[in-house]
């Protein structure tokens, strides 16, 4: 009887062990693991809101060298300029991602309009704020790339069984995607004389 209780104890002590030991262990490092993914999607955005700001910069520039040939485009030019200016002030990263979706449909829009003035596209100035927009293009979606990866990793994190339990007592919310508004994307782009 006596090796009997004394396995059932150690049994005991060892559940116990477990359940005050492992399990805290358990939920620190799953609070820290979300800790790091949600600074990771706070990394990733702000890489993308230093080329967004830099774009921000260069529209004034690129609009004014426009507005110099295309004078009567002037209602593709205010677009462009309005849709800056509420990209740049969105309070919340939803309106930010909707915001830069309008911008992005406004300055092709201006390259469309671009297209049909020869000497604009013969202009130096144009010409290297065209390829500096285009570069600063690639290098957004290439930071709206990272942006999605780790988002996607840290929402994973975030549904997944048992972590969603840490999720929910800790209030780790789902983190946007920065998705491209496809009804936006598949419009044609209205030139008009």
């Amino acid at each position: 009887m006596l090796g009997f209780v004394s396995v059932g104890v150690i049994i005991a002590i060892i559940i116990g062990v477990l359940l005050l030991v492992v399990l805290p262990l358990w939920l620190i490092a799953s609070y820290n693991a979300f800790i790091k993914f949600r600074n990771n999607v706070d990394e990733a955005f702000s890489t993308m809101d230093v080329y967004l700001k830099k774009r921000y910069d260069l529209i004034p520039n690129f609009v004014e060298t426009v507005k110099g040939y295309a004078k009567h485009e002037k209602e593709t030019l205010e677009k462009v300029m309005q849709a800056r200016y509420s990209a740049m002030n969105a309070s919340t990263t939803e309106q930010k991602i909707n915001n830069e979706n309008i911008l992005q449909g406004a300055l092709k829009s201006l390259f469309a309009v671009a297209e049909s003035y020869p000497d604009l596209k013969a202009n130096q100035n144009f010409i290297e704020l065209q390829k500096t927009l285009k570069d600063l293009e690639a290098e957004i979606a290439n930071s709206r790339k990272y942006y999605n990866g780790v988002v996607k990793i840290y929402n994973t994190k975030r549904e997944i069984f048992p972590s969603n339990l840490i999720a929910g007592i800790f209030k780790f919310s789902k983190k946007p995607l920065f998705e491209v508004d496809t009804a936006e994307e598949r419009k044609n782009v209205k030139v008009s004389f």
